[in-house]
């Protein structure tokens, strides 16, 4: 199964390759010199460091094995470049608007730079698929689990990353 395109961002980029180095490079070889150290100390079947820090070295391989794919398949976009400013594509911010006038302002990034409280909300969610092509004044109906809900773009705008 080919690996399916990652859009992000550069600062998201920077991100994953900050987070991947300090797990690898950092994290990992302390965690590596506590099992050594534990191993030496004899019997590993009551050794609460040793077998802490092999359950420790299991998540954080596991953790980087993910990274490493994700920065693989990682397609990195910067709004500011992208040529039709006048429709929503990658890395948008969006002004919409509901039925009843109340404003909302996402921005469209990658699912791994995804946080919804903070209004950046990832390239394959629901909301974001709906807007993917918008123009200024369209509607778009998005369906959530308490029903479908109608948004109307106000405005769109593509910030530097």
């Amino acid at each position: 199964m080919a690996e399916q395109n990652n859009p992000i961002t550069p600062v998201g980029y920077e991100k994953l390759r900050a987070q991947y180095i300090e797990l690898f490079e950092v994290e990992r070889p302390k965690i590596v010199e506590i099992v050594s150290w534990a191993a030496g100390n004899g019997d590993r079947s009551e050794n609460g460091d040793y077998q802490y820090g092999k359950k420790r070295l299991r998540e954080i391989d596991r953790e980087v094995r993910w990274l490493s794919k994700r920065i693989k398949s990682a397609q990195v976009i910067d709004p500011a470049g992208q040529l039709d400013k006048s429709h929503v594509y990658f890395g948008a911010t969006v002004t919409l608007a509901d039925e009843d006038d109340n404003q909302r302002i996402v921005t469209l990034v990658g699912d791994d730079e995804a946080e919804a409280d903070k209004g950046r909300i990832g390239w394959n969610s629901p909301l974001a698929r709906a807007l993917r092509k918008a123009a200024v004044g369209d509607l778009r109906t998005v369906t959530l689990p308490a029903g479908p809900k109608e948004w109307e773009v106000v405005s769109v705008d593509y910030l530097s990353a």
